[in-house]
């Protein structure tokens, strides 16, 4: 009776073996999830940049609507949540702002927003807003703007989009402005 009491007292604890064992599984449970939400992760911050750039295009339109243009290159996003970003001070007795409700000079990753009154990915009508995305570097196949949801498959302006303007002409100049 003692040596079986005596056997169920040492076998109540882990050995060494099974404690590394278990740690070993946990580990490769934590590596596979990891590695599967990596992917969603950075996924979710593109989704969350270009979020925020439809807010600056609205942010924009307001600020249009006040101002009567939009922000030169010098007064840049900022003068979207900061009057004093504004250039002429006689101006500024018509902004209206903040146009964003949260200032966000830097995009996720840390990077600073390029914003171009007289745009270069669409033309000179077109403002450019751009996120140099998780690489930090311009000009690269991460960069998100304001014109990607007008590009197809191959980084191109999409044919439906090519001829349209912010007047809501086109190259008939249906727009009722002068020929």
């Amino acid at each position: 009776m003692l040596d079986k009491t005596v056997r169920n007292v040492a076998r109540r604890g882990f050995t060494l073996i099974e404690l590394l064992i278990v740690i070993a599984i946990l580990l490769a449970i934590g590596g596979l999830v990891v590695v599967n939400l990596l992917p969603a992760k950075d996924q979710a911050d593109i989704d969350l940049t270009q979020t925020q750039i439809d807010q600056f295009d609205n942010a924009l339109s307001m600020f249009k609507l006040h101002m009567g243009r939009f922000p030169t290159d010098e007064e840049g996003l900022a003068a979207l949540w900061n009057r004093d970003a504004l250039e002429d001070e006689e101006e500024a007795s018509n902004w209206k702002g903040s146009y964003l409700e949260n200032p966000s000079p830097r995009d996720r990753w840390g990077s600073e927003w390029i914003y171009r009154e007289e745009g270069e990915i669409r033309g000179e009508a077109f403002y450019d807003i751009i996120s140099l995305g998780p690489d930090k570097e311009e000009d690269t196949d991460d960069d998100i703007t304001n014109h990607d949801r007008f590009m197809d498959e191959e980084g191109e302006i999409a044919e439906e989009f090519e001829e349209f303007t912010p007047g809501g002409g086109d190259d008939g100049d249906m727009s009722g402005g002068d020929s």
